[in-house]
């Protein structure tokens, strides 16, 4: 693996906004995630994150494995903490719909399907995807950040 840099929750405070990218199984967000969330209770308790911009992004085995739920039951911690969810929505509504090919995300954010093994690799359309949720992202944390 590359060695990315990985936010501790004290870093939050610095940062504008977030996009958080989860894997998942059975429609939940993995642990690490949770424990990571479950960490910035000291964040929560002085309001340092209330007004930054959130988002999420996915990657679960198969169609039906819950990129969804993952994308619905990740807003609670944004909404507790008082942050602005920036969902995808249904920018880039040819690619969205497109039907060309079997492709991950919904309203809630981008995502790809990894494939029972895990052996998939993101389609071109899902980086495409990707790509636009991220610009769209950007302009919203932008105005926010104002």
């Amino acid at each position: 693996k590359p060695d990315y840099p990985i936010i501790t929750a004290e870093q939050m405070e610095k940062y504008d906004g977030f996009i958080f990218g989860l894997s998942g199984r059975y429609g939940i967000m993995p642990a690490q995630m949770k424990t990571f969330m479950d960490s910035t209770g000291k964040l929560w308790k002085k309001g340092a994150l209330v007004g930054k911009a959130a988002g999420c992004f996915f990657s679960s085995g198969t169609q039906g494995g819950g990129q969804e739920t993952m994308g619905l039951t990740t807003v609670t911690f944004f909404a507790h903490h008082g942050m602005v969810f920036v969902p995808m929505g249904y920018i880039d509504r040819e690619k969205r719909f497109s039907f060309a090919e079997a492709h991950g995300g919904s309203a809630y954010g981008c995502g790809t399907f990894a494939g029972p093994d895990g052996m998939r690799q993101p389609s071109t359309l899902e980086k495409d995807l990707a790509v636009s949720q991220g610009k769209h992202f950007a302009v919203i944390t932008a105005k926010l950040a104002k």
